[in-house]
């Protein structure tokens, strides 16, 4: 089961218990996170971040929510299997990326 970790700061280890650190491979940007899942296809289970930092141009980078709206706009994905967590601390963008990603979830479900 492949399980992906997106955050720019926190270690898996801050976030989940220490004995399933080797089950997650990790994204720090919302580019890594595209290349990612364009090379190895979705993975089962995401961890989101939110807010991931300054990009190289000092500019504030794309997010976590914006990652999750690449997955629905553009990746062209079957998201029905998809389970994610937000870890985000910051409660505003993470109720967005749960209602965006659960509506869209359930969206594809009901086309079944």
């Amino acid at each position: 089961m492949k399980k992906l970790f997106l955050d720019d700061v926190r270690t898996i280890e801050m976030v989940y218990d220490k004995t399933v650190e080797s089950e997650f491979d990790i994204a720090r940007t919302y580019h890594e996170f595209v290349e990612y899942i364009e090379k190895n296809g979705l993975p089962n289970y995401i961890s989101f971040d939110n807010d991931l930092g300054l990009g190289e141009d000092g500019q504030v980078a794309p997010d976590g929510l914006a990652a999750a709206k690449w997955l629905v706009n553009k990746s062209g994905l079957d998201l029905r299997n998809l389970n994610f967590k937000v870890h985000s601390a910051n409660p505003v963008a993470a109720e967005q990326k749960k209602g965006l990603l659960n509506n869209y979830i359930k969206h594809l479900r009901k086309e079944d």
